[in-house]
């Protein structure tokens, strides 16, 4: 089992570096795809250009013609463009014919209205060939526009950017729930095992304790040994819970953060002052005390062990509002690096020279998983301290 959890911490380290490496090959092959298809579409386009300028010889010729002039191959050029949208206009400003083109007008002058503004768009954009007829300075405009298959291929790249792009979310998505499931499973596993080994002790502890009792009635410190007994009978059930859904009954927050408070204060330094600011309002929520209690004992040891046995406060305050209940726990401790913030929810991710890194990871589960809440840093400075706030739903 512990080998299987030291896997899950070095799979898991590396899961960054993964999603890295699938957003660069993205990035990749949509810069390829980018490129290759703008090629065809600029090779496509002065395709038709060069079709355009043939077919506007064409209109030269047709435009020039007289009764001698054997128009068949002309017609022929003309007849053969089913796919380049194309207006002519006259010199003065007037449709002599159009192809491939939808007009919306409802009338015929409504239509030659629409033409003549379209042709004015295609000569602003540049698509246009101008064909001098006579010495009179006359002259047709051949306005094109670009086909409907080369509009769709200037598309293309960006369609397929977006399937290549919801590949990969989709990719990363199933990467990160079956790595969801299988942290959840060694969690579970890892949680069952130490409360089932746990549990053979502390039976045993019991037991003895029932006999020294017997033999010692007036032990002064058999009081304080059962507490301890009892207090690893609250750590296995604790661990016991983790993985399945704890049930959560409305408590006064207040109570459990003063019993917790109270807790860590008689186990800490006294070089380090813990308070709770209390209103002695009742704050009610819905909690599973045992676990929640679990929490707060985290945040203030690591509250602690951030201040390495120099003198510090620990402060928790709660507020709140129609909806949520918020408690901020701030140290005096030696901060968190910027750029560790963001890695410190991380299973295996300490500072720390001893230590798994599991603490704050299953705070969190605790907090989101089994309270439907929100934990997370905020305010960390190296040198001055961090915050830690807790979101929870009103009941």
């Amino acid at each position: 089992m512990l080998n299987r959890v030291f896997f899950d911490m070095k799979w898991t380290s590396h899961l960054r570096q993964i999603r890295i490496l699938f957003i660069i090959i993205a990035m990749m092959i949509a810069l390829a795809s980018l490129v290759v298809s703008h090629l065809l579409v600029s090779d496509l386009a002065k395709e038709e250009t060069a079709r355009m300028e043939v077919w506007a010889e064409a209109m030269r010729s047709l435009n020039a013609a007289d009764e001698h002039t054997d128009l068949s191959l002309v017609l022929k050029v003309i007849n053969e463009n089913h796919t380049i949208p194309v207006i002519v206009m006259t010199h003065q400003g007037k449709i002599q014919t159009y192809r491939n083109v939808d007009l919306k007008g409802k009338t015929h002058k409504d239509s030659l209205n629409d033409a003549i503004s379209q042709a004015k768009r295609m000569r602003a954009e540049g698509h246009v060939i101008r064909i001098l007829l006579d010495k009179h300075r006359e002259y047709i405009d051949v306005c094109y526009d670009e086909s409907l298959l080369l509009r769709r291929l200037s598309w293309y790249p960006y369609v397929q950017l977006s399937v290549v792009l919801l590949f990969v979310c989709l990719a990363l998505f199933a990467l990160l729930t079956l790595k969801r499931a299988e942290q959840n499973r060694v969690w579970v596993g890892l949680s069952k095992e130490t409360a089932h080994q746990l549990g053979s002790p502390i039976s045993s502890l019991m037991a003895w304790m029932e006999i020294m009792k017997e033999s010692y009635p007036d032990d002064l410190l058999l009081p304080e040994m059962e507490n301890d007994v009892k207090r690893l009978q609250l750590v296995a059930d604790r661990f016991s819970k983790i993985g399945s859904q704890p049930t959560l009954e409305a408590t006064d927050l207040m109570v459990v953060l003063r019993r917790v408070m109270a807790y860590m204060q008689s186990r800490t330094s006294h070089t380090v002052v813990m308070t709770l600011h209390d209103s002695n309002e009742k704050v009610m929520a819905n909690l599973n005390v045992s676990l929640f209690e679990w929490v707060i004992e985290n945040l203030c040891k690591n509250a602690v062990d951030a201040m390495e046995g120099c003198n510090g406060h620990v402060d928790i305050c709660v507020s709140a509002s129609e909806r949520t209940i918020i408690i901020d726990l701030t140290d005096t401790g030696k901060g968190i690096r910027k750029k560790d913030l963001k890695n410190v929810f991380r299973p295996g991710f300490t500072t720390k020279k001893r230590g798994w890194g599991l603490g704050l990871s299953l705070t969190q589960r605790i907090v989101e998983d089994y309270h439907r809440g929100k934990i997370f840093i905020k305010h960390s400075e190296v040198g001055q301290g961090t915050t830690f706030r807790i979101t929870l739903p009103r009941p």
